[in-house]
């Protein structure tokens, strides 16, 4: 399977995790659920990396990349992303963190020297273009999910936040994965330092790193299910794309989450995307195609 494909695979399993993730990070609070989240993760990743042999390939240079990867990319940003998902929702969150792309392309040309050019550059073009219609335009205001929790400038903040940190957590892992690191243990060592790092903020007693609610098992399941979904198989995913491939282009492909968030809202909540939605969705596809096939 082409890199491509491994690329849009993970911005699936995002998707899905997306919807998911609202209860639980609601219920809990967006550091208590990324720590329960990590720790879940970490734990399936350890056993699978032991399983295949994964632990042989880690060096104790590479080891450190990854885990300056994982407290960017992971403790960071995933943290930032949540707390936004909490407050606008996962249709306009996931725009603001499609931009990633966008940052991910930039670094890739600075400082790997990539290119993005013909079909693959109309392609990208084609794809930002119909996610960011597909969101600005496909709204869905009548659900409780579009609701508005807080200041709407300290969620566009944190989806930046999150947007730029999985950029540079990517950029830091891409030189580790050229030299044949297992993906699976690579994904194991970056959760297990943003896990580390949530245990010690949590171990400070501040009232911020506290959970809002107490974990129920219900509410377990979901967040287990999440980060199976979204980081056991979805990252790891995106760790073997970036072994083969350019950083913006994974980036790119990455980032149609919020074009396959639509089907799955209007699923959950009954309310059909509206046509622009249709016409962002129809154009990412095409984009993405582009991109494939060139």
């Amino acid at each position: 399977m082409g890199y491509e494909w491994l690329a849009l695979g993970a911005a699936m399993l995002w998707a899905l995790s997306s919807l998911i993730s609202v209860t639980p990070s609601r219920h809990l609070g967006a550091f208590a659920y990324s720590r329960w989240r990590m720790a879940c993760v970490t734990l399936m990743l350890s056993v699978m990396a032991l399983l295949n042999g994964g632990w042989g390939t880690v060096q104790w240079e590479s080891a450190g990349m990854m885990l300056l990867s994982g407290l960017v990319g992971i403790f960071i940003g995933d943290t930032a992303l949540f707390a936004c998902f909490n407050r606008i929702g996962p249709r306009r969150g996931g725009l603001l963190f499609a931009c990633h792309a966008v940052f991910s392309a930039l670094l890739g040309i600075w400082l790997f020297g990539e290119t993005l050019a013909g079909w693959k550059l109309i392609g990208g073009l084609a794809v930002f273009l119909g996610v960011a219609c597909a969101i600005f335009f496909g709204q869905q205001q009548t659900h409780l999910w579009e609701k508005i929790h807080g200041n709407l400038w300290i969620a566009i903040a944190l989806g930046l936040t999150a947007a730029l940190c999985q950029s540079l957590g990517a950029v830091i892992a891409k030189p580790v994965m050229q030299s044949g690191i297992d993906p699976v243990a690579a994904s194991a060592v970056r959760m297990a330092s943003a896990f580390a790092a949530h245990s010690l903020l949590r171990l400070t007693g501040a009232r911020l790193f506290r959970p809002l609610n107490p974990i129920t098992w219900p509410i377990f399941g979901m967040v287990a299910l999440n980060g199976f979904l979204a980081m056991a198989v979805g990252m790891t995913l995106i760790l073997y794309a970036l072994r083969h491939g350019d950083v913006g282009t994974v980036a790119l492909l990455s980032s149609t989450t919020p074009i396959m968030v639509l089907p799955l809202l209007w699923l959950h909540t009954g309310n059909r995307p509206n046509q622009s939605a249709w016409i962002g969705a129809a154009l990412a596809v095409i984009g993405t195609a582009l991109i494939v096939t060139h």
